[in-house]
């Protein structure tokens, strides 16, 4: 299995063991929101747009609010367990491992971290896939900010990231995982140790 398949099935199955009404990292999202928004991304993109764009908010919603009628919860994550149809752009070779292994494995976070469910254990290989994608997520992510900010994988002082210019820098130190969970804004729910000045750490939290 690739990794996004992996992660897909992970997400699915937390998503099964939450419940429809459980809480997510997604401010205001609960799993059903959540589990909807990873269907539309891939079946009704044009649908999904009010979770990125304000102005098609209601669109989405709506969309969202009819999913809820027409299928059952374990209907919806049975159809995100099957991944994108055919006709998808997502299901073109090597278009679901690009796209969906970061995004997937973030969800499955979402799920599982404000619902006390741990993190499996993916095998010796794993850390090194999330490390090889973090630069660009960081870089993404973490634009512009107030301090210059440095991702260290803990336990090896020379893999890091940087991201910002400048000499007031906060280092940021966990494995792999966490600097992701860090660096997509999921920093409360990031098991991450942060190294600077006082001031360092406060204009970043700011």
């Amino acid at each position: 299995m690739s990794y996004a398949q992996t992660e897909r099935a992970l997400l699915c199955d937390a998503l099964l063991a939450v419940g429809p009404s459980a809480p997510t990292l997604c401010e205001g999202w609960t799993a059903h929101d959540l589990a909807a928004h990873v269907w539309l991304r891939e079946n009704e993109f044009i649908n999904s747009l009010g979770f990125f764009a304000p102005k098609f908010e209601a669109r989405t919603e709506a969309r969202v609010a009819e999913l809820e009628e027409q299928l059952q919860y374990g209907e919806l994550v049975d159809l995100v367990r099957h991944g994108p149809p055919r006709f998808s752009l997502f299901a073109l070779p090597g278009a679901d491992e690009a796209a969906n292994g970061v995004e997937l494995l973030i969800h499955g976070m979402d799920v599982r971290r404000p619902n006390g469910i741990a993190e499996p254990d993916r095998g010796p290989d794993f850390d090194a896939w999330v490390w090889k994608r973090l630069n660009g997520i960081a870089s993404m992510m973490l634009r512009k900010p107030p301090v210059a900010v440095v991702l260290q994988w803990a336990g090896h002082p020379d893999k890091t990231v940087r991201v910002g210019q400048g000499d007031r820098i906060v280092t940021v130190v966990g494995a792999p995982i966490e600097l992701l969970l860090y660096a997509s804004g999921r920093r409360e729910a990031a098991d991450v140790e942060l190294i600077g000045l006082e001031s360092a750490l406060a204009e970043l939290a700011a």
